[in-house]
């Protein structure tokens, strides 16, 4: 919404007593964090507001605004690059419209002829562009902006949405009429800027552009958006305009600095509005670790003789889908409205069906009250996802973070959150979705299996005693940089004044893209290549690879079911893959062409995973340490360029509900080489000695050191564990020694393993501390198991590692954290 308070429903108060009562007594309630509220403080609107979006904002019951949303707005109108980095639902939506609105009623009153307060700077219409990471927070802002138009009957001010699914003839009406485009980056990668020259109304009077949910741009994506809005800013500076960009971000680390990289400013021009003013209730956050394992729970002491066993005793635990769905179910039951954030699109659709089939033994109407919210969804679903949410007709939605970022759903009881978000930033906004405007809120964050997860549960001070971490990304990746500047020449020819706004400090990579035969160079600057059979567009997307999205097509009715990121099929949609949409199960016949075929089958009493194999090539060692003991024990730290063959070799059935292997199967599927960054670690023969590691346990110790080291880099990276990969080998083609490399999943790296490198003092030791708290004997899940290995999680050695770890810990270089 649009406004700077609204009403919400108050938390129903048996969400927390619900969560008390089922938590303590069997020691799954391991901590909670108890927020106190806060009142609000306001001020007066600005003087160069506009008066009838004052009272139509005053209509939707915006008295007076938050102090930051005015903060903000003032330094917009001001012509300053602006980033207000607030909670979540604190208005900063307020902050844009404000000035947008105002400069557009301004403008067209100019237009009509001199009038008080017009801005005489604008001769042309003033127009804004609004960018959101997602199609449905576009869509949100849309009907709250819409709302706030018909409150002020503001019916000059033209307003559209275009993404993707837009129709033709609703783009060509926003291209000639609008004044605020909503839109996303992948849009104005792909549409507006290559066609730009058919948008140079909306260019030419371009005053804002405001990106909202920009904390959302990290790694890879980050790098693209970037680069995306230099290119933005080059065409409006080309058609005459100085757009000044504001942008909207959850609280995070450094927002001037992160602001500055995505517009290529210098941070000290931007401004920073970091003082949240708005009221908020008191917030509930409970880190929950899930229940034993039905099999270990009755065979293990009970000495209170109520069923629950011994809180004191550990051993395995059920999945966090699996609680979350039990959770989700009591709170349904309850009548509470309750988001379930997973970290897949599969586990989407398995909390959702398995909530549906608790709740359908109690009360079977309200199992049509659950959904699943995922990418790949047709437009059309998720909009009637989006409708039903919002209209309580749906009391529980299992999503992805596309339900994360921004979009207002106000009524919300309860956030669960199955597993690790993947930063502290994510965990906020997160729990932020429930008790918005000002209510009470109750999130609860139930530990998956993995290291990290189990480590933050037990560890509340990680979570609640530490700062939320700033955005990283690297426009400068000349995997990222390279298309973009073919982009950019297309556009408008490259010239040695444009060097600055790309981070070019010299011509080195546009003379490798004249030698591509990608560009051509002129006397007057670079020039792509228009005999080229693509479009420079078309060399990358913005979501970090250049695979084409597979489209998933049921054989026996032509239905387009969804789709699935070209860089994963081979995993998920692969010959004999098990897909499931919204509750209904399909087995994949046939995957070609960017096309998976499906065919239904509702009987299957099982699911699939697929099986990997990889290799690592050392490129180019761009950093590194060496710790030596006497008598040879060494042990090397390195950071460089590395490139990564993986293959898909195989999948596994699984049957439900236990997931134990009934079948392998192979498969042929071809090679992919991924070009990236990585850290990796070699250890001498004398050092594995020191260690008390021998040669028959050595494998199992590696590849133990690996799983747990990658799941614990998202404690001190901007990233979670399917940003990374790895691979450990008793002996290196390259080092000739045992080596562990942990690299970043992008193509031309993103970051993340540089920062393992420099803190890798810190990271040791937090691997170390997870293995060695966990309860378990041989390594499971909690420890040293990962969800996403590729050879079966064998061989590990859980006391190995542990040795290695220790050994590292002392040879780790003390780099900054």
């Amino acid at each position: 919404m649009p406004c700077g308070r609204h009403t919400g429903a108050v938390p129903r108060p048996d969400v927390l007593a619900l969560l008390r009562s089922a938590g303590r007594r069997d020691g799954r309630l391991v901590h909670l964090e108890e927020l106190p509220g806060r009142p609000g403080r306001t001020a007066d609107w600005p003087v160069w507001a506009d008066p009838d979006v004052v009272a139509g904002y005053r209509r939707l019951g915006v008295d007076r605004p938050w102090v930051h949303q005015v903060q903000a707005a003032e330094a917009a109108w001001a012509g300053r690059h602006t980033v207000i980095a607030t909670g979540t639902g604190s208005g900063k939506s307020l902050a844009a419209w404000l000035p947008a609105l105002s400069a557009v009623r301004a403008g067209a009153a100019e237009l009509a002829g001199p009038a008080a307060g017009s801005i005489s700077s604008y001769t042309r219409r003033p127009s804004t562009l609004y960018l959101s990471p997602t199609k449905a927070l576009a869509a949100d802002q849309l009907a709250g902006l819409q709302r706030l138009l018909d409150a002020a009957a503001l019916r000059g001010v033209r307003v559209a949405t275009c993404d993707g699914d837009t129709p033709l003839t609703e783009r060509d009406w926003a291209r000639d009429h609008a004044d605020v485009v909503l839109t996303n980056p992948d849009f104005l990668h792909f549409s507006m800027l290559p066609r730009h020259r058919r948008w140079q109304r909306l260019l030419r009077g371009l005053r804002y552009v405001v990106v909202d949910e920009a904390h959302a741009y990290r790694g890879v994506l980050g790098a693209h958006v970037a680069l995306v809005l230099r290119r933005l800013l080059r065409l409006a500076a080309h058609y005459g305009s100085v757009p000044t960009v504001l942008m909207a971000s959850a609280t995070t680390a450094e927002p001037a600095l992160t602001a500055a990289r995505l517009v290529g400013a210098d941070p000290a021009d931007i401004v920073a509005v970091t003082e949240d003013t708005a009221p908020t209730g008191r917030r509930s956050v409970a880190l929950w670790q899930p229940a034993l394992a039905e099999a270990w729970a009755a065979t293990a002491p009970d000495p209170a003789g109520d069923g629950a066993g011994d809180p004191s005793l550990d051993g395995p635990r059920r999945s966090a889908g699996a609680e979350a769905a039990s959770l989700l179910a009591d709170l349904v039951s309850a009548g509470a409205r309750t988001l379930v954030f997973v970290r897949s699109r599969y586990g989407a659709e398995v909390i959702a069906e398995q909530t549906r089939r608790h709740l359908r033994e109690v009360e079977p109407a309200l199992a049509a009250r659950v959904a699943a919210y995922r990418g790949g969804y047709l437009p059309e679903e998720r909009r009637e996802l989006e409708r039903a949410l919002r209209s309580g007709e749906l009391l529980a939605l299992a999503t992805t973070n596309a339900l994360e970022l921004g979009v207002d759903v106000a009524g919300l009881d309860a956030v669960l959150m199955a597993g690790w978000p993947g930063t502290r930033v994510s965990m906020w906004q997160q729990a932020g979705r429930a008790g918005r405007a000002g209510a009470d809120g109750v999130a609860v964050l139930v530990a998956s299996e993995d290291p990290l997860d189990t480590f933050l549960v037990h560890h509340p001070e990680a979570i609640f005693g530490t700062g939320v971490e700033a955005t990283t990304f690297d426009p400068a990746n000349p995997y990222v940089l390279a298309p973009h500047l073919c982009a950019a020449a297309s556009e408008l020819p490259l010239t040695t004044a444009d060097l600055p706004t790309f981070g070019l400090a010299g011509t080195a990579l546009l003379d490798e893209l004249v030698r591509r035969d990608l560009l051509r160079r002129r006397p007057t600057g670079w020039f792509w290549n228009f005999a080229r059979p693509e479009r420079a567009q078309d060399l990358t997307d913005l979501r970090g690879g250049s695979s084409q999205p597979v489209q998933v097509v049921e054989t026996g009715t032509g239905a387009v079911l969804g789709t699935v990121d070209g860089a994963r099929a081979d995993s998920t949609v692969h010959p004999g893959a098990v897909y499931v949409h919204q509750g209904r199960t399909f087995v994949v016949d046939q995957l070609e062409d960017d096309v998976a075929l499906v065919h239904a089958d509702q009987e299957l009493a099982y699911r699939t995973r697929a099986r990997s194999s990889s290799t690592v090539r050392i490129v180019t060692e761009r950093d590194h340490l060496t710790w030596d003991e006497p008598a040879g024990a060494t042990v090397r730290w390195s950071f460089g360029d590395v490139e990564v063959t993986g293959q898909v070799t195989g999948y596994d059935r699984r049957r439900l509900p236990g997931m134990d292997i009934i079948g392998s199967y192979p498969l042929d599927m071809p090679e992919r080489v991924l070009p990236t960054t990585a850290v990796w670690w070699t250890l001498s023969a004398e050092a594995c000695a020191v260690a008390g590691v021998g040669k028959d346990s050595l494998p199992g110790a590696l590849h133990a050191a690996e799983h747990a080291s990658i799941g614990l880099l998202p404690l001190l990276a901007t990233c979670d564990r399917w940003d990374i990969g790895g691979l450990s080998t008793a002996v290196h083609a390259q080092t000739g020694q045992p080596t562990v490399f942990v690299h970043d999943g992008y193509p031309g790296g993103a970051g993340f393993a540089e920062r393992g490198y420099r803190a890798a003092r810190e990271w040791v030791e937090a691997t170390l501390g997870a293995i060695t708290a966990c309860g378990c004997l041989d390594g499971c899940p909690s420890c040293v198991q990962s969800p996403k290995c590729g050879n079966g999680n064998s061989p590990l050695d859980k006391r190995g590692a542990t040795r290695l770890l220790r050994l590292l810990l002392r040879s780790a270089p003390p780099g900054p954290a």
